[in-house]
């Protein structure tokens, strides 16, 4: 779609009357009016206001843009989602840009389409391994078993907590075809070294960068470094519609692939509800159907269904325009934490960025320094800072391979996971999302300090 003719507020094809306009508008009027009536007015209140660790920011466009979408009575992805799409793969520098209806299936998808047929020598089988971290979230590793692959778990470094890239080079086997990590909490891996040890070793790299939207590594933005990029934008994340996410490439071949499995693995690209948009709808042929067997319903993949309503899209596009704001709000809160929280060094492991990078902060996580490393401490912490009404995050699965899903999946583990253990142990995560303000960032900082006192 021309980025000059969309018009979020308006669709002529339905307003095609001054009546209709003049409708749409007064409603989306209201609408912005309602929202600001329901949500003025909300003071923080110290020691009773709840400061979430992560949690959405909306303003009335984004309900605008919402009801707009919904006017239009277009229930699948329609024109919001084309443009969602183009501005996405704008913002992370990538060719392509597909959305799904969540970060997770955006991994499944990630991981699955480089198990195509059509990639030759080049695609993942059965059997194969993918190397990851240990210290992650769940969705990271999911799609790797589900697709009949191996896990290959390596250590990750602190306070950057992301992989150790000398043990993922020394992790690889001949049985490694793929590396997938994550920018751990949005601050990035470093992607000039994994890089470079993945072509030596011509592996695909997956970049999970659910926690990452707006990082940058080396002035290039996350989700445009690797072969694939995958997004979330459920309502802890950068942005959110609710339920959603997306996966980028700039790999022509790749687009097509994750097209087609998001898509219930169908060989046709036509959009939905349009009908022979190539001109060989009964033209094609295969080698176990009828000739002229209709490309709609032909399928090339084992896929699924994983598209989104155009009604997230919209709230997406509605929130992408504020994702500048958003991430330099995200900076600000953590320095401002870090700051207050400098002296304390002794007591806590503070993060610090990957050098060469800029992140866009998920969180702040935060290591205690505890001999006994057996979580009582952390979670003496945890307990006070809940009384003081500051929520608070475990570094998601703490060590993958305890979790109890891992019982009886065939993984490999390189090396001793020291920090990754540490980490199940003795890190945890606060806030620094857009909705804090300077005083509330100020309360949870001083609310740490008085349990070290």
């Amino acid at each position: 779609m021309d980025k000059e003719s969309f018009d979020p507020l308006v669709n002529n094809s339905i307003d095609n009357t001054p009546e209709a306009q003049e409708l749409r508008t007064s409603i989306l009027e209201l609408v912005g009016r309602y929202f600001d009536s329901v949500n003025r007015g909300r003071r923080f209140e110290a020691g009773k206001t709840y400061l979430p660790a992560a949690q959405k920011v909306l303003d009335a466009s984004d309900i605008q843009y919402l009801v707009s979408a919904s006017l239009d009575s277009w229930l699948t992805t329609g024109r919001f989602n084309d443009e969602f799409e183009r501005c996405l793969a704008e913002t992370v520098g990538a060719k392509h840009a597909r959305t799904v209806n969540s970060g997770s299936s955006a991994n499944l998808l990630a991981v699955s389409c480089l198990t195509s047929p059509a990639l030759m020598d080049q695609r993942l089988r059965k059997g194969d391994e993918v190397i990851t971290v240990a210290a992650g979230f769940p969705t990271t590793v999911n799609p790797i078993v589900q697709n009949g692959l191996v896990p290959a778990f390596v250590d990750v470094e602190l306070p950057s907590y992301n992989i150790d890239t000398r043990a993922l080079e020394e992790a690889i086997t001949e049985r490694t075809r793929a590396v997938m990590v994550a920018h751990t909490l949005g601050n990035p891996f470093d992607i000039t070294q994994v890089k470079r040890i993945c072509k030596r070793h011509c592996l695909w790299l997956i970049e999970d960068c659910c926690d990452a939207l707006g990082s940058c590594f080396q002035g290039q933005p996350v989700g445009s470094c690797g072969d694939i990029g995958t997004f979330s934008f459920y309502p802890a994340h950068h942005i959110t519609m609710g339920e959603g996410g997306a996966v980028s490439t700039s790999n022509d071949q790749l687009a097509i692939l994750l097209e087609s499995f998001r898509d219930w693995g169908r060989d046709c690209r036509c959009p939905p509800g349009r009908e022979n948009v190539c001109g060989n709808r009964f033209g094609h042929r295969f080698a176990n159907l009828p000739d002229g067997y209709d490309h709609k319903y032909v399928y090339s993949h084992l896929g699924y269904n994983l598209k989104i309503t155009d009604m997230q899209a919209a709230i997406g596009l509605s929130q992408i325009g504020k994702l500048p704001g958003f991430v330099k709000r995200r900076r600000e809160n953590f320095s401002r934490m870090w700051d207050a929280l400098s002296d304390l060094e002794g007591d806590l492991i503070l993060p610090l960025a990957t050098p060469d990078s800029e992140p866009s902060w998920f969180g702040f996580p935060i290591t205690i320094e505890d001999e006994r490393g057996n979580g009582a401490k952390r979670h003496a912490l945890i307990e006070h800072l809940g009384r003081k009404r500051v929520g608070t995050r475990l570094l998601f699965a703490g060590n993958m391979i305890k979790q109890p899903c891992m019982e009886g999946v065939e993984h490999r583990v390189h090396g001793n996971l020291v920090n990754t253990d540490r980490i199940m142990n003795d890190t945890f995560w606060i806030g620094v999302h857009p909705g804090l303000s300077d005083e509330m960032v100020d309360y949870m900082a001083q609310a740490l300090k008085e349990f070290f006192r």
